[in-house]
């Protein structure tokens, strides 16, 4: 765990533009939050969940009146069950309003979770299986909301919308290595043709849309978090020629690599 659970208004508005290596678990029960994720403004309010994954970019803008509770903790403690909820999202991480019974098993959760977070707890194996087993809970009921979001988009999903998940899920696990239509086609077991023509009559952009956005939202990451310059980031993707890759983050997103970190510092 990187950090306790707190009942408190001031969750990284401090901060800046950042990224993490750990899960962010937010359960807000009232306020107003506006936040940058991935370049991308996300906004919720009153009774709402969200979550943060690791290596997201991301600031907080706006806290208003905000009640609730959140945690950070890192990946290899969080169970390969709640990981695979967030990894077979269709549409990314969005924060999802909760009905009011879930309100009283949040908050009972969290605070039964914060009253067992004790340096004593920690000290022994027993303690630690204890405060793990409640932070299970706690993070499980992010993924079974989560979960049944993800199973309502589902429900009467075609083949063409099956396809097009398990495509975008295989782009986030290896754009850095995979960067060609082809490559996924020979994963999904069918041919470039049918997978372009899929994606584009479910999407309306191409296969290699997504291919170059998931890599151009790391390249954004990485300009404006890290100190790498831009041959280094270029490497990092799996780009072994840097003026190729500038050019066509130039090409993505109107700007050239350079421009876009001066912009975001």
């Amino acid at each position: 765990m990187d950090q306790h659970t707190y009942h408190t208004e001031s969750i990284l508005m401090d901060k800046g533009i950042h990224r993490d290596s750990h899960y962010i678990f937010t359960f807000m029960e009232s306020g107003h939050v506006k936040m940058m994720v991935d370049f991308n403004i996300i906004e919720a309010k009153d009774s709402t969940i969200f979550c943060v994954l690791p290596g997201q970019v991301h600031q907080g803008l706006l806290m208003h009146k905000v009640n609730g509770w959140f945690i950070a903790i890192k990946s290899d403690l969080v169970p390969d069950s709640v990981r695979s909820v967030f990894e077979e999202s269709m549409e990314g991480i969005q924060p999802l309003a909760v009905e009011k019974i879930w309100v009283e098993k949040f908050n009972n959760a969290a605070a039964i979770l914060h009253s067992f977070y004790t340096e004593e707890m920690l000290a022994s194996k027993e303690g630690f299986l204890v405060v793990q087993s409640l932070l299970h809970t706690f993070i499980g009921m992010f993924a079974f909301i989560y979960s049944k979001e993800n199973y309502s988009q589902a429900i009467g999903e075609n083949r063409s919308l099956q396809l097009t998940r398990e495509f975008k899920i295989l782009v986030r696990q290896g754009y850095k290595t995979m960067k060609s239509p082809s490559e996924y086609a020979e994963k999904l077991n069918i041919s470039r043709g049918y997978l372009t023509e899929v994606i584009r009559e479910v999407t309306g952009k191409p296969a290699q849309h997504w291919i170059h956005q998931e890599i151009l939202i790391e390249a954004k990451r990485l300009l404006a978090f890290t100190h790498l310059t831009v041959k280094e980031i270029a490497y990092e993707l799996g780009y072994n020629d840097h003026m190729y890759f500038s050019r066509l983050f130039s090409k993505l997103e109107d700007q050239s690599p350079s421009a876009f970190r001066n912009s975001n510092r």
